[in-house]
């Protein structure tokens, strides 16, 4: 069986509340991960609630990495979702994990996507081209 993509859902613990509740270091760093992972960035959009926390998500040409903080609780929820050879959702897993300074983290990888292949056959990942 060969994968579309890789899915990893996050949970940070203990993380650092002041870079949890910053919208614009949130902001960075998402953009940042994606570029460490080697993916391609479309668009972006973050927002952060009153009192607290922020929300955002990065699309990428190859899916999405989204985040949702809860500063008072020193937790951060966290979606990688990539898809094709070429990007490394890990990559972006160890800078978050990094900028949050979480104490913990536990993380399922998910395999997204999955179709029987010949011995030696490549799933296409851009059908056409």
């Amino acid at each position: 069986m060969k994968e579309l993509g890789r899915h990893i859902l996050v949970e940070m613990y203990d993380c650092d509340p002041v870079v949890l509740n910053d919208e614009e270091t949130i902001s960075r760093e998402m953009l940042r991960a994606a570029e460490v992972s080697g993916a391609t960035i479309v668009g972006d959009v973050f927002h952060r609630f009153s009192p607290h926390g922020v929300s955002g998500c990065v699309v990428i040409a190859e899916s999405h990495l989204s985040i949702h903080t809860w500063p008072e609780y020193r937790y951060a929820a966290l979606d990688l979702f990539t898809c094709g050879e070429n990007v490394d959702p890990w990559k972006a897993f160890k800078h978050l994990r990094k900028v949050l300074k979480a104490e913990r983290s536990s993380q399922t990888e998910i395999k997204r996507g999955l179709f029987p292949l010949e011995e030696g056959q490549r799933l296409p990942f851009k059908p056409g081209k």
